[in-house]
């Protein structure tokens, strides 16, 4: 028995005692009004007592993290805040911020992101990040990473640390699984993801070409990235799955400026549409060269989230372009701490003055929401004022994640850790003087529960 409930009970004795001797009369109700008092007081200390112990529980099997008093709780964020796709990294730190922000502190503990770090939108700076954020055992969670390429580095040797990784934007399938019970070549225990998997996207754009547009022939070209292949690989098959034909399917290498190779390629095909999920600059070059290829002039072109930024959508070349990825239109919809889409955009433009450059800002603020949850349900409090964070206890919890508010719609988690609302939607953008209203333009919805 602690302390604290030790004097309760002891307190409790002592009213009894007293209230025995006053009474002269009706001593049999008394004793038992008194005993079901001391029942309901020692009840109430020891569930206050629950969350806070004088000793640390015993750690689980993949250990725990003890925060010192007075210290902070450990996080990370880790995306691609440099380069040619800094644009997507960097609206998810700001998420990540706002969130940290906006939650306050758990059990008495300010939050610390740290020192932001950079994956570089590779397996290399996933690789080189993960082993960083794998040596410091006090760090409890990490949201990240911005690409897919640098997840399937970053997640393996997170995961064996016990630690956790929540992305806001990774959708390769591989990284969770082929929604049908199997786990993905890149899956590792401790990955979730607010961000869809792409196999409903590909599915989405599938059934827009097909349904919508009423094409039969395509094309597609990705970059060998797990992200870019994955997504055209479900594309393509979602397609000949509905009877379509896609007459080519190749690839560009990531650096690659001249794509007149690759185009004169796929226009001898003679495609009715082209779907290119690439990142920028390699989309920006295939946009601005593609105009100049016989063959390809009434071509439709078809982007995805990767190019639904700013500085794709603002080309010339980008006029008429159909961008696929996740919808965006989050209405009223609030996350767990009550932030809506509208309340973060304001936060957003007031804390950085502009509004976010690519389109899963409030993915990654979900994304911070959901683990500082999960934190704050596993943390258990010790009489010295430091906190116990057993990391099986986290994952478990985050696995168990239920009807969980977002502003993104509502989260809930499989065994493999694909947690995001899997809404996906297709804009039609027509002026590149005018890119948020191109990006609000959702001409097609799709949503895999209906």
């Amino acid at each position: 028995m602690n302390k604290r409930l030790r004097s309760i009970v002891l307190m409790t004795m002592a009213l009894m005692l007293v209230v025995a001797a006053c009474s002269s009369s009706d001593s049999e109700e008394t004793a038992t009004t008194v005993a079901a008092a001391t029942e309901t007081t020692v009840a109430a200390a020891t569930e206050t007592t629950e969350a806070m112990s004088d000793v640390a529980p015993e750690p689980g099997p993949l250990g725990a993290v003890t925060v010192a008093p007075g210290e902070d709780i450990q996080i990370r964020s880790l995306q691609a805040i440099s380069g040619d796709v800094a644009f997507l990294g960097v609206p998810n730190l700001r998420g990540t911020e706002l969130a940290v922000v906006d939650y306050g502190q758990i059990k008495g503990h300010n939050v610390s992101i740290g020192t932001p770090l950079d994956d570089l939108c590779s397996s290399e700076g996933g690789q080189a990040a993960g082993q960083v954020i794998a040596s410091d055992e006090q760090v409890i969670g990490t949201i990240g990473t911005s690409c897919s390429g640098a997840a399937t580095a970053a997640s393996p040797l997170i995961s064996e640390t016990g630690g956790v990784l929540i992305s806001p934007s990774n959708t390769s399938p591989a990284l969770t699984s082929d929604l049908e019970g199997t786990a993905g070549e890149n899956y590792s225990p401790g990955y979730y993801r607010t961000a869809h998997n792409d196999l409903f996207q590909g599915a989405a754009v599938g059934d827009f070409v097909f349904n919508e547009l009423g094409l039969t022939k395509v094309a597609a070209i990705h970059d060998g990235d797990p992200y870019t292949n994955g997504l055209a690989t479900a594309f393509k098959n979602a397609f000949e799955a509905l009877g379509g034909e896609v007459v080519a399917f190749t690839a560009v290498n990531k650096g690659d400026t001249d794509m007149t190779g690759v185009l004169t390629e796929v226009a001898a095909a003679a495609p009715e549409a082209l779907y290119y999920p690439i990142f920028m600059p390699e989309g920006g070059f295939i946009a601005q060269q593609a105009g100049g290829i016989a063959g390809l002039e009434d071509t439709v072109m078809i982007a995805a989230d990767g190019l639904l930024t700013d500085n794709f959508m603002e080309l010339p070349e980008s006029a008429g372009t159909y961008f696929s990825g996740p919808n965006l239109d989050y209405g009223t919809n609030a996350s767990e701490i009550g932030t809506t889409a509208d309340d973060f955009l304001a936060a957003y433009e007031a804390e950085y003055g502009e509004s976010p450059s690519a389109a899963f800002w409030a993915h990654s603020y979900d994304a911070t929401v959901l683990l500082l949850s999960a934190i704050d349900a596993v943390a258990v409090e010790l009489d010295d004022g430091s906190l116990f964070i057993d990391r099986q206890a986290l994952r478990d919890n985050l696995t168990s994640t239920s009807n969980f508010g977002g502003i993104i719609g509502t989260l809930s988690c499989d065994e493999f850790g694909d947690c995001g609302a899997q809404r996906i939607s297709v804009v039609f953008h027509e002026d590149p003087s005018d890119v948020q209203t191109g990006k609000e333009n959702i001409v097609f919805e799709f949503s895999p529960i209906g």
